[in-house]
């Protein structure tokens, strides 16, 4: 939540992009979590990550910030690819779909 508010207030990307983060995977000792992003349109996602890294450390300092736990997890971006595996399989279900109607 803390993470979403931090991108959603203090990056200026354009609203033609929609940028979720889709899940976070922490490390069992507590110490690293990867952040899985999805970037809508595709095309957006290479800049829209290239960025999020690019400001990983203010991003964590903002959290050192806000969270009350200790120690915060080292944070890194990461790339959702789950979300464009569920895009391509509902493009070909609706093209099968499409195929049966004919």
């Amino acid at each position: 939540m803390e993470l979403n508010q931090i991108i959603l207030k203090e990056f200026d990307f354009s609203f033609d992009r929609v940028i979720t983060i889709t899940r976070v995977e922490v490390s069992e000792n507590g110490f690293n979590a990867k952040v899985f992003v999805s970037v809508i349109p595709l095309e957006n996602k290479e800049e829209v990550l290239k960025i999020l890294k690019r400001k990983v450390f203010f991003v964590q300092q903002k959290l050192n910030h806000r969270l009350r736990i200790r120690p915060v997890p080292k944070i890194e971006f990461m790339e959702e690819g789950k979300t464009e595996q569920a895009g391509r399989v509902e493009e070909l279900l609706k093209k099968v779909k499409d195929m049966e109607k004919n």
